[in-house]
């Protein structure tokens, strides 16, 4: 029995050492084999794009008079003529009504005799000065004749002029029942009837809106504002031919694009405090009268960048925290990590302002727990493979 146990025992150490020998092999031969080739990570990349892009900032807005006035008789009467009718185009100076002027004609005919009466007074007096001179001069009478002559003739002049300023009030008044276009527009549908009768300051016979140009009204955010300010800012120093350059055009509510182009003419002076936003005035011009005051219209402000602007695809950025980071392929064909500084979203891509040039390769398929330094086992591809395209953006990217 112990001869057996002691054969037994040798067999099986055999066997042992033999099934280690057997997995070294195996695991060898299959080490050697993932060491090799599995160690790289499959990626797809490209390289960096150039172009000039259109970005499009979209903002809805609404169409306002760059005048508007109401039309208020400046005296009270009854409306006997009209020379108008509602939505017509008028010119500065056009009689629009006519308001009854009996009762002013009337207070011109009595001014006018007051101021008659007034000259005459003031006539008599001051002969009676000259008189009361000479008298004096011979000491014919007092010196108090003389100061209560003096006197006399300066209340008539004053009467004079008061009389005189109520002739000027009458003519003016009388002036004011003929009512006149104090600019050029389009007048409203809600203009008076004759025969109504206006009160003075009161009563609007009818309202003109200047519409060639016209303004765009529209909103944009405290980070727009921003942003759009810091670019400026930026770029003010820097006006060379590959500056950027705007364009501002609005779309109509039938989809229409409005053949005339406008621009930015005044800002708010305050963020408004219910939405937290700043208004902007933007004037088009408007000769065929085809923009009506009040209608609504989506504005497109178009940036239209520089030749050499660099654009990386969106799939391709990741955010760590406050930075924009891509991986890119480099020389020795292992990802490196490099920090961007990013512009406006364009379709697939974004606008990188800073850490890319047209030299590196970047990757946009396979970036799941990929860091800088690892080997890369890289598939080239185009941008038309993998579905990314450049169309215009409303989307406005924070600045890094």
């Amino acid at each position: 029995m112990g001869e057996i146990k002691e054969m037994l025992g040798k067999k099986s150490v055999a066997f042992a050492l033999a099934f280690l020998a057997t997995c070294v092999a195996l695991t060898g031969c299959g080490g050697n084999k993932q060491g090799g080739a599995s160690q790289k990570v499959a990626v797809k990349a490209m390289k960096v794009q150039e172009q000039s892009v259109p970005v499009v900032y979209g903002f809805p807005g609404q169409l306002q008079s760059v005048n508007e006035v109401q039309i208020r008789p400046k005296i009270s009467g009854t409306v006997t003529e009209k020379y108008i009718k509602g939505g017509q185009m008028v010119n500065a100076g056009d009689l629009l009504f006519k308001i009854d002027s009996a009762q002013y004609e009337m207070n011109v005919d009595s001014a006018e005799a007051d101021v008659r009466k007034a000259e005459s007074n003031l006539r008599r007096s001051r002969e009676d000065l000259r008189r009361n001179e000479q008298l004096y001069a011979v000491s014919a009478i007092s010196e108090q004749v003389i100061v209560n002559s003096r006197a006399d003739v300066e209340s008539y002049a004053a009467n004079l002029d008061s009389a005189r300023a109520a002739l000027r009030k009458a003519k003016e008044n009388l002036g004011y029942a003929s009512v006149y276009a104090p600019l050029s527009g389009r007048v409203s549908l809600n203009d008076v009837a004759t025969g109504t009768y206006a009160n003075a300051g009161n009563t609007t016979l009818v309202t003109i809106g200047e519409i060639d140009p016209i303004y765009v009204v529209y909103s944009i955010s405290e980070t727009e504002y921003l942003n759009i300010m810091a670019k400026f800012m930026a770029n003010k120093d820097n006006r060379s031919k590959n500056a950027a350059r705007y364009t501002m055009s609005i779309i109509l509510s039938n989809g229409a694009e409005y053949p005339y182009k406008g621009e930015p003419v005044e800002i708010d002076r305050s963020l408004s405090g219910n939405s937290g936003s700043v208004n902007v005035k933007a004037l088009f011009p408007n000769p065929e009268g085809l923009l009506l005051p009040g209608m609504f219209a989506q504005l497109r402000i178009v940036k239209e960048t520089s030749q050499n602007t660099i654009l990386v695809p969106k799939r391709a950025v990741q955010q760590l925290l406050d930075r924009s980071l891509v991986l890119v392929v480099d020389e020795n064909g292992k990802s490196l990590a490099k920090d961007v500084k990013l512009g406006e979203k364009v379709g697939s891509y974004y606008i990188v302002e800073e850490g890319l040039s047209l030299d590196d390769t970047v990757i946009v398929e396979g970036l799941s727990n990929l860091q800088s330094g690892k080997e890369l086992d890289v598939t080239m591809v185009t941008p038309e493979e993998m579905g990314f395209s450049v169309k215009a953006s409303t989307d406005i990217v924070k600045e890094n």
